[in-house]
């Protein structure tokens, strides 16, 4: 494997590592809503991986950098300029008194950030495979996979996604 190559596959395992910390984020969340766990619990735990995600995002943002992946740098930007704005700003923790007001926002960042890391998951994966990364037969596997995975979601109605109390 080439130099790009391993650019690209350790770029893969950082955003499965950053999809699976707003899975967790989004579970956490949902928990708080049907009262399973209480704020001060719910912050406790989700302010210990706030740090390390955004860090997590920057390390793969400057890795694109000095490496000169320009368009993965490019589509890395806006969440970095956001995650940096708050750390800035120390709007990035969770407040146990405040967190049943602002859930909604917080719930639309963790599945904006959920799309957008899934999307940098698959990105990088097929730029991976592109350049010479486990095999280049890999592309149209990803792609088929890709296919069925879409064609079950558009397959689904209300009744399937949605289950019935």
């Amino acid at each position: 494997m080439n130099g790009e190559a391993w650019l690209f596959l350790f770029a893969v395992v950082v955003a499965a590592l950053l999809l699976f910390t707003m899975v967790f984020f989004i579970i956490m969340f949902s928990d708080l809503e049907c009262d399973y766990i209480n704020p001060i619990d719910l912050c406790s735990k989700l302010n210990q991986f706030v740090i390390p995600e955004n860090v997590g995002h920057a390390l793969l943002a400057v890795v694109f950098l000095l490496n000169g992946a320009w368009i993965s740098l490019l589509l890395n930007l806006p969440l970095l300029g956001i995650n940096v704005n708050k750390i800035m700003n120390n709007r990035h923790t969770y407040d146990a008194t405040e967190i049943f007001r602002t859930l909604p926002q917080h719930k639309k960042e963790c599945f904006f950030k959920l799309a957008f890391y899934l999307l940098s998951f698959f990105f990088s994966a097929n730029i991976n495979s592109l350049h010479g990364g486990l095999s280049t037969k890999t592309f149209p596997i990803t792609l088929y996979l890709y296919g069925i995975c879409e064609s079950w979601f558009l397959s689904l109605n209300d009744d399937q996604i949605f289950l019935e109390k």
